[in-house]
């Protein structure tokens, strides 16, 4: 379970053991337990859709590097800038990749997030397109949706094609 999982459903049991508290100790289940099997339910669901939602990330960034066709590695020739926040509140950061080829080649680059403790929160490819021997040509990777914390931005598959 990721870090931000973890940190929803804590969030989510800490106010289910608030309610219990603000309604008073109850064994028979009234209000209070009641409140307790809501809101653990709730944190239970967060979890489920945050997992859902990374392994939905995950698959699809598997899905677009399999489609590649005759692409070589080319990770030496990727690199990542400083990771940043859009006006929608996803992360993002700048991918830059040299063709060191001889001729026109486009890349397919995988961009891991991950929280301060090193969880993945996200996965997204960004392709480069038609970048001209001899140059560089860069793309915008942007999370799927908000990333809560600090988040960095690493390096997964890189493929010239």
């Amino acid at each position: 379970m990721s870090g931000q999982v973890r940190r929803s459903t804590t969030a989510a049991v800490l106010a289910a053991l608030v309610a219990v508290a603000g309604s008073g100790c109850s064994d028979d289940g009234g209000p209070a337990s009641d409140a307790a099997s809501k809101a653990a339910s709730a944190a239970a669901s967060v979890g489920s859709r945050a997992a859902e939602g990374l392994a939905s990330a995950t698959a699809e960034a598997k899905r677009r590097l399999d489609s590649v066709k005759g692409g070589v590695d080319a990770k030496k020739d990727v690199k990542l800038g400083a990771t940043g926040t859009d006006d929608r509140g996803r992360s993002t950061v700048t991918v830059t990749a040299d063709n060191t080829a001889d001729t026109k080649k486009s890349f397919a680059v995988q961009v891991d997030f991950r929280d301060a403790g090193g969880n993945l929160l996200d996965v997204v490819v960004v392709t480069i397109p038609d970048v001209a021997a001899g140059k560089s040509g860069t793309a915008t990777a942007r999370s799927t949706h908000k990333l809560a914390g600090p988040v960095t931005a690493g390096l997964g598959t890189a493929l010239r094609y």
